[in-house]
Formats: structure tokens, sequence, C-alpha cells
């Protein structure tokens, strides 16, 4: 496992005052599971690397562990990626051998600790099972990352097996060092969820500190606390209070049993709502964006009117739910042939989005930051241009209806916003006209008189 950081703050060399290691000796910590070492691959006043290379002892470490059990036996726990790649290992060798630079500390040059400086950081390598480099870069981009991805074939000599989870990552931003490695201590083992420790209290308490002064914003916060966590909803959710205790509660639109049955109602007739649409716009292929579980799916599947059909998500764990509800595996191969479901994000250009006749977009937009809602216009209307675009979200006008839900919350603790009547037509209006589509709109659910419909909906025609 390697992690390398470079400045080219003149002087560069300053970086080695606020690691505490100096650049002209080969340096080492001891850790439970192998030795770390800090050495510098180039160091004068232009540029200055340090190089932070873990040696991680496999065998030591299952024999420490006391793997016990029916399977124990087996090689599987002394042949794997351990001493390659960068995991929850990483954040330990961080911690223990730049923890001053962490901590804000520099006893001889204090100055430099609030200095922000141009970095470039490459990880080797890092693992994204569940999300890969869409994961990767909702992660690092909300810190103010460029953010460069590298991923490996599973082996090149057999190039059918198709793509691994491993990737090199590049990472370049202007920062204080501080941050930097808070940010990678955290972020390195969110992406891997084999965690070598056990996983308590504790690591809330590490959490919580190394993610102070950034976190708290990060429009990823839930799913990082989660991920760190192993996904333990008793820490995770006692993480997520104490990280928020001091903002508003946003409360869920289906607090009740009531309120449940009343949401899934809405949702059914608004995907019937969509596929009379996408059914009356004449299109024979379609792409579901944001299909999330597959309900949308399995009813388009039931129209033979379209010919090719494509589900999108940025959720890995959805997908796998939506080709379960699909009986994916078992369905015939003609109607197979008809549908396909795949990976992605709706503010990354993606070719396979192109050429579909129509598209829907159910419910989705809120879940974006503002500020990413013009790459996905881009990405939608200018770079796909489905012929027709079906998309509904949420009228805030309406919350007032619901009676357990506070003023001024949202109906779901993920939206990044909700619109009013007016600011949705405003919004779908411009982007109309940016990209030559006349666009209507229709309401969703029953329409009360003074606050309109539960849902909006934008029907946009090129």
């Amino acid at each position: 496992m390697l992690l390398t950081i470079t400045t080219t703050r003149t002087p560069a060399t300053d970086l080695s005052y606020l690691l505490h290691k100096h650049p002209g000796k080969l340096q080492a910590v001891g850790l439970s599971q192998g030795v770390a070492h800090i050495f510098y691959p180039h160091a004068d006043d232009d540029k200055c690397t340090v190089a932070l290379l873990l040696d991680v002892d496999p065998i030591g470490l299952v024999r420490k562990s006391g793997e016990g059990g029916p399977d124990s036996f087996t090689l599987e726990h002394y042949v794997n990626d351990r001493p390659y790649v960068a995991s929850s290992f990483m954040s330990v060798a961080i911690a223990k051998a730049f923890s001053t630079a962490m901590n804000g500390k520099c006893e001889k040059r204090p100055e430099l600790v609030d200095v922000t400086m141009p970095f470039e950081v490459t990880i080797s390598v890092l693992p994204a099972v569940k999300g890969g480099e869409v994961l990767i870069r909702r992660l690092f981009e909300p810190l103010g990352y460029a953010v460069m991805v590298e991923r490996y074939v599973l082996d090149e000599n057999f190039p059918e097996w198709g793509q691994s989870k491993y990737f090199t990552v590049h990472l370049k931003a202007d920062l204080k060092l501080k941050d930097l490695l808070s940010h990678v201590y955290v972020l390195i083992p969110v992406l891997d969820n084999e965690k070598h420790y056990w996983v308590s209290q504790q690591e809330v308490e590490k959490l919580l500190k190394k993610g102070e002064g950034w976190l708290k914003d990060h429009s990823e916060k839930e799913q990082i606390i989660k991920r760190y966590l192993r996904n333990i909803g008793g820490l995770a959710k006692n993480a997520l209070a104490r990280l928020t205790e001091d903002e508003p509660v946003e409360v869920s639109a289906h607090d009740d049993g009531e309120r449940d049955i009343a949401r899934e109602k809405l949702h059914d007739k608004r995907l019937n709502v969509v596929l009379d649409e996408l059914v009356s716009s004449g299109s024979n292929t379609v792409v579901d964006l944001g299909c999330g579980e597959g309900k949308l799916l399995k009813m388009l599947l039931r129209e033979k009117q379209f010919k090719k059909i494509l589900g999108v998500d940025v959720s890995y764990r959805s997908l796998e739910k939506a080709a379960r509800r699909l009986v994916f595996d078992e369905m015939p191969p003609k109607q197979k042939e008809r549908i396909e479901i795949m990976q992605g994000a709706l503010t990354y250009r993606d070719k396979r989005l192109a050429g579909f006749d129509a598209a829907a977009i159910v419910e989705v937009i809120e879940h974006l930051d503002l500020n990413r809602l013009k790459a996905f216009e881009r990405v939608v209307f200018e770079f796909a241009k489905p012929g027709t675009v079906v998309l509904t979200t949420p009228n805030r006008e309406y919350n007032e209806l619901f009676e357990t839900m506070e003023a001024g919350a949202m109906r779901h603790t993920d939206h990044r916003f909700e619109w009013t009547r007016a600011e949705f037509e405003t919004w779908a209006t411009d982007v109309a006209t940016r990209n030559s589509y006349s666009v209507s709109f229709k309401p969703v659910g029953d329409v009360h008189e003074r606050v309109g419909a539960p849902t909006q909906m934008a029907i946009f025609k090129r």
C-alpha cells in the first residue's frame, strides 16, 4: 500500500516541518499488523514528495486475530489483497506516522499549520466494491478535490473477466495539510468494508474528531458515517445525531403507518402517470435515470411498445434489489434482451445514455446538491438528448398538509432541496429554452385548491 503527498509551494521542504519527518532519513514506525515506512522520493525547494509505504504481514495478522471456526484451515485468511490495498490499515498508519500534522501541531514552524498549500495525492490502490469511481468522486469532490481515477482489470491476460474493484486515485487541491490528512484518514476505510479492527463506540469518537469542520457539511455525510462504522445501525444513528445536534431535525415523509400507506399510494400513482406519458410519447426506447429498486422498470417491461429499456442508478445496492424484483437471472432470453441495468451518476457525461427516445427521472433531482444541477442538465439535455423527458419532484407547498411534519422540514432526510411550483416551473422553463425543448407541467396526486398537488411533473419535448 502506498500513499504519496506532494506540494510545490516554495519552499516545498516546509512539508517536512509539518510532518515532523526529516527528508534525508528513512524512517519506520511499527504497527500491530506490519511496518509503515516514511521516506521522501523527492525533496527540494520547488517540489517535495513524502511517501508512506505500508508493509502488512497477512500471516501475522491472521495469527494475531485468532481466526477460528470450521473454515479456519483454508487459505482464504492467508492469501488476500491486504499487503497491496490501502484500507483501514493505511488509516492506522497515517494516524501513527503523521499524528502531529493531523492534529494541527508543528513545534518548529507553528505558522505553517494554517497555511493553504497546493497538494497532489496518490493512493495506490483503493478498493471500492460498492460504488466504484462514482463513489470515490462523491466522497472527495465535495471537499474541493480534482479527482482522477485509474481502474484495473482483473487480469490483463483474460480481459473477458472484466474490471476489478481496485483503483489508483489521484487527488489535487489547495488546502491545509491537517485537513488533507483528516479527509484521507476517514474516507479510505469508508471505501473498504473489510475493517481489520473491532468497530465500537470508540470509532464513533474518532470519526467525529477527525471529521470536525468538514463532515457535518458533506453532501454524503450519512453514507460516510454508515460505511465508516460498518453499517452498524446503532453506532451510525448515534454519530449522525451528535454530528447534527445543532441543526433542525428533518422529519421523514412517512412518520407513521397511515402516512406510509399514503406515501405508497402516491408513489404508485406517480409511476402510473409517468408510464402513461412515456407510452403516449410513442417512444420505443426508454432510460429510467435513477431507477432505484426497479418498480418503474418492471412496469415498462410489461409494455411491448418498449423494445429497449435501460435502468441507471448510482446505488449498487439498489440495482441488486432491482435485479431481484425483475427476477433478472430467470428472465426468458428474449425479454432479457430488452432490458439492462447499470451503475452510473447523473452528473457525469456517459455515452451509454445517448440515443434513447425517452427518459424518466422520477423523484431524483431533489437528491442532488443545487450546485450539481447544471451538470445534471448538461448530462441529460445536452449530451443524452432523449426526445421526451418526464421528470417529477416534490411540491414543497404541499408539505404543510402533512400534520406530523414540522414547518420547514423536507419529506426525506436525503433531500437537498424541495421547490415550490413557481420555482420548479422557472427552472424547467430555463432548461427547456437553453436546450431547444418545449416543456409542459402536470400535477400528480390529489390537487389542493391552495397548495396544489403533492408531486409536480414536467414533460420536456425536443
